[in-house]
């Protein structure tokens, strides 16, 4: 019978395969493994590591060598989050709203915290009181706007006015202010202020786009995108995006087709019921409820496949032509059935639980997305140079969410 206590045993356990490890892995693994306990394990894994560079310099990519290949892991569970994300409620209702910056650090900070991306996790910087010296403003921005509406509506229209045109300035510090709160690998990322392009993208196009009768929102949304990214840089490298607008046209298009089918499915279906007699709202009767309970479950099933196609499309879209200049690129593979399914789920678990789902609802979509992304790490990423880091102010960010101006990003 073997003595399990062995060293040597241990140290030619078969469980210790290391051949699935990225790069990265591997060379964490092999500093930390005691090689005066473990000199078998050591040794076999020095070989695989030697295997795996001769192989990875054999292959060039982006004029750059090959890192590492991995998939995007996201590691949260959604009743770690969910203790998180009570606490947070509790707290920010208690403090009439005041602990609601410290609930976002924390939500933020769990979520970047539990993204590893090549062996490496993503850190959020931003400190409670930078987001509350934000919130505040914002408030008080929004709380003066309706103030002045409500004595003088000519006022008010004058107010929203000058707003629309600081909304470039305030989109494009808000978006320096996400990104230059996110760091990969002790290295900030970043977003270059461009306010006369801005102004062009978020003031003009749109008025284009409503010209055309929205015919030309396809390119305007490509030109949207084509900006936020090609002005992101992650340390001293730049964002590259390579988009093209035919496929926000086919995306706008098939998810259009989607929702005009969905929409002539519920037009027939009221029109035969109305024809036999089964559609009568002045009966308001058990029939008549449940037929409309159909018909708007119809309709937000519709609206969720359309939108979903739209996504997965326009994301699969974005990633797949995006790379950081010598560093990274990006693939995504979100198939529309499986986001389509999640989505609707999701609004079904939030509809049953009255909201009480929304950690499990925000867990299962970040391990959604992050499963659906690799990542191809170039060995330039040792060259990254970081910039030097500044004081941001969350005013902008905070002043997106309180005039509800839409940005997404990722």
């Amino acid at each position: 019978m073997s003595d399990t206590n062995n060293p040597f045993e241990a140290d030619t356990n078969p469980e210790f395969d290391y051949s699935t490890y990225t790069l990265d892995e591997m060379l964490d693994a092999y500093e930390s493994i005691d090689k005066t306990v473990f000199p078998v394990r050591a040794e076999a894994l020095r070989k695989l590591i030697l295997l795996r560079q001769s192989a990875i310099s054999s292959t060039k990519y982006d004029k750059g060598e090959i890192l590492s290949v991995a998939k995007v892991k996201f590691h949260g569970r959604g009743n770690e989050y969910f203790a998180i994300w009570i606490v947070n409620l509790l707290l920010s209702i208690v403090t009439l709203g005041i602990y609601s910056a410290w609930a976002t650090v924390r939500t933020h900070r769990y979520f970047y915290s539990n993204t590893e991306i090549a062996g490496h996790r993503l850190y959020y910087l931003a400190e409670p009181m930078q987001i509350l010296r934000g919130r505040i403003i914002a408030v008080l921005l929004l709380a003066g706007y309706l103030i002045i509406s409500n004595f003088s509506p000519v006022a008010g229209l004058i107010v929203i006015l000058f707003i629309a045109l600081l909304t470039p300035f305030v989109i494009c510090l808000g978006v320096r202010f996400r990104m230059r709160m996110m760091a990969y690998r002790n290295v900030r990322f970043n977003f270059k202020m461009r306010f006369g392009r801005a102004f062009f993208i978020f003031l003009f196009l749109p008025l284009v786009a409503l010209c055309t009768f929205y015919l030309a929102m396809p390119w305007v949304l490509k030109k949207i995108d084509e900006f936020l990214y090609e002005n992101m840089e992650y340390g001293n490298k730049n964002f590259i995006p390579e988009l093209a607008a035919s496929e926000y046209y086919v995306a706008a298009i098939i998810s259009g087709v989607i929702a005009g089918i969905g929409m002539l499915i519920i037009g027939f279906s009221v029109a035969i019921m109305m024809g036999v007699g089964e559609f009568d709202p002045e009966s308001m009767s058990a029939g008549y409820m449940f037929t409309m309970f159909i018909v708007a479950f119809m309709y937000i099933l519709i609206i969720v496949a359309a939108t979903s196609y739209y996504k997965a499309h326009i994301r699969n879209h974005v990633y797949n032509n995006t790379k950081i200049e010598g560093v990274a690129s990006f693939e995504s593979n979100v198939e529309f059935i499986p986001l389509m399914v999640l989505n609707a789920t999701n609004y079904g678990l939030l509809i049953f639980t009255l909201g009480l789902a929304i950690p499990w609802v925000k867990v299962r979509t970040a391990r959604f997305y992050a499963e659906a992304t690799t990542v191809t790490v170039l060995v330039g990423i040792n060259e990254v140079v970081a910039e030097n880091e500044n004081q941001d102010s969350a005013v902008a960010d905070e002043v997106i969410g309180a005039f509800n101006i839409d940005i997404s990003i990722g």
